[in-house]
């Protein structure tokens, strides 16, 4: 379907690109291949951070989903908050103002699906934040924007020495 990044092109910005990537996105896909998931399927997930975490990679491009530590903060704060605030306002609006229900209800309807709605779709905002990071950044290559570990060229630590010292 796609290929890895080519370290010789020069980023495509197309509007086909982006709908793909973000097509992908909506699948849970690779945003690089669209092949394989990237989060533990829905029925083999047994604990929250199957559920939140994303997968290291994709075993089919070698793309990492995970650029550095703290990475996905921007999209549960931006992406998954803000559209779950944006639901219970729209809620609320349609609630209050086309139905004209009692004040407590409206807040009730309003706000019970807001938390059931984040957590459902956290990992769509990780999805799509990884996407739209990809396609605005595309890294590659030598400048990977932080996908691999630095190679340190200082030799390696000596053992330390385990007898206690002496007091004299």
């Amino acid at each position: 379907m796609g290929s890895p990044i080519n370290d010789t092109e020069p980023p495509d910005y197309s509007a086909k690109r982006f709908r793909r990537m973000m097509s992908h996105a909506w699948k849970l896909k690779c945003p690089v291949c669209g092949e394989r998931p990237m989060f533990v399927p829905w029925s083999q997930v047994r604990s929250l951070r199957d559920w939140f975490m994303p997968l290291d990679g994709c075993p089919r491009c070698g793309y990492p989903f995970e650029r550095e530590p703290g990475y996905f903060l921007l999209s549960i704060f931006a992406i998954n908050y803000g559209v779950g605030a944006l639901l219970g306002v729209t809620i609320y609006l349609v609630l209050d103002f086309c139905l004209h229900l009692p004040i407590w209800l409206v807040l009730t309807l309003t706000i019970i699906p807001m938390p059931i709605f984040n957590v459902l779709f956290a990992r769509h905002a990780k999805a799509l934040f990884l996407a739209f990071d990809l396609f605005c950044d595309p890294h590659r290559g030598e400048d990977d924007g932080g996908d691999r570990p630095a190679e340190s060229t200082a030799p390696p630590p000596k053992t330390p020495d385990w007898e206690p010292i002496s007091k004299s």
